[in-house]
C-alpha cells in the first residue's frame, strides 16, 4: 500500500528532525594527482572510515531510506568518516583518472588529512577491495576491518570469463543509454539488483541516487574498472581482526565471493545475513 499524503508528510518531518540532529560539515582533501575529494565527519567516538564505493553522495545519503539507518546508527557510537570517490558525489567529477591504485590513494589522502593514526575500516561492495588493499599496505593503521557484500575478484577474474564479459558489456550499454535520463527504466535494472527486497520508496530513492551520483561517462568508466579488480592475492596479508558479512541471496555479488574473502583472510569471522539485498537493510542486521 502506498502511504497517504499525511503519512508521507509525517515521514518527511521525522527525517528532517533526524537530519537536524546530525551536524555534517563537508570538507575537501586533495589527492596526490590534484583531484579534490569531498569528505564528511559525523558522530563522536572511535573513528570508523567507510571506504568509497559505487553510488555515494554525502548530502543525499543522510536523507536516504536505504542508508540512513546504518549511518546514523554508527554515528551514535562512533566518529564516522565518509567520502565520495573521485568522479562521484561531491568530489571532483570531471577529467579524473580512476583505477584501484587511485581509489586506495584517495583513502590514504582522507585519513592523512584527518591525522587518523588508527581506525576501524569499513568496506562495502567495491569498497571491500579498496579496504583489503589498504589494510594489507598499512597494517599499523587499521585496528579492525569490516567487509560487507564485497568481492576480491571483479567480473573478468571470475569463472566463465566470456559470459562475464558479456555481462559487463550489458552494464556499459545500460549506463550509456539511460543513466542520465529522467526516466527510471534503465536505472531500475541496477536498483533491482542492489535492493530487490526494497520498498517502493527505497527503489525511487536509489534510482535518483544513480542519476545524481555521477555522469553516464564516468559510470561507464567505473563499470570497466570494477570488472578488472583482483585483490585475491592480498587476502593472506591482511592482519587486522576482520568481520565479513554477506547477504545469502545477494543478486549483485554472489554469496560465494563473500565466503572467498572470509576464507582468505587469516582468522576472519564470517556472518551470513538473511536477505536478497546487496546493501545492508534493516531486516538483515
Amino acid at each position: 500500500l502506498r502511504p497517504s499524503a499525511r503519512h508521507r508528510s509525517l515521514l518527511s518531518f521525522i527525517r528532517m528532525r533526524a537530519r537536524a540532529a546530525v551536524s555534517q560539515h563537508i570538507e575537501y582533501a586533495t589527492a596526490p594527482d590534484g583531484v579534490r575529494i569531498a569528505y564528511a565527519v559525523i558522530g563522536k567516538g572511535t573513528p570508523v572510515v567507510r571506504a568509497s564505493h559505487w553510488l555515494t553522495h554525502l548530502e543525499h545519503e543522510l536523507d536516504s531510506p536505504v542508508w540512513r539507518h546504518l549511518l546514523l546508527g554508527m554515528a551514535s557510537r562512533h566518529t564516522l568518516i565518509r567520502y565520495d570517490g573521485r568522479g562521484t558525489g561531491l568530489s571532483q567529477r570531471d577529467a579524473v583518472e580512476i583505477s584501484m591504485d587511485r581509489w586506495v590513494s584517495d583513502l590514504e589522502c582522507v585519513v592523512d588529512r584527518l591525522s587518523l593514526e588508527r581506525f576501524i575500516l569499513l568496506g562495502v561492495s567495491q569498497g571491500g577491495a579498496i579496504s583489503i588493499k589498504y589494510a594489507a599496505r598499512h597494517p599499523e593503521r587499521v585496528s579492525h576491518l569490516i567487509i560487507h557484500g564485497a568481492y576480491a575478484r571483479g567480473f573478468l577474474h571470475r569463472d566463465n570469463p566470456d559470459k562475464q564479459r558479456q555481462f559487463v558489456e550489458l552494464n556499459r550499454a545500460l549506463v550509456r543509454e539511460g543513466w542520465g535520463s529522467e526516466h527510471d527504466a534503465y536505472r531500475q535494472w541496477f536498483t533491482s539488483q542492489f535492493i530487490p527486497g526494497g520498498t517502493a520508496e527505497q527503489a525511487r530513492w536509489f534510482n535518483d541516487l544513480e542519476r545524481v551520483s555521477a555522469t553516464p561517462e564516468m559510470m561507464e568508466k567505473f563499470v570497466v574498472e570494477l570488472s578488472t579488480i583482483n585483490v585475491a592475492d592480498l587476502l593472506p596479508k591482511v592482519t587486522a581482526p576482520t568481520l565479513v558479512t554477506h547477504c545469502k541471496g545477494d543478486v549483485r555479488v554472489p554469496f560465494a565471493l563473500g565466503q572467498e574473502i572470509a576464507a582468505g583472510i587469516p582468522g576472519a569471522k564470517f556472518v551470513p545475513l538473511d536477505s536478497r539485498n546487496h546493501v545492508l537493510d534493516r531486516k538483515s542486521v
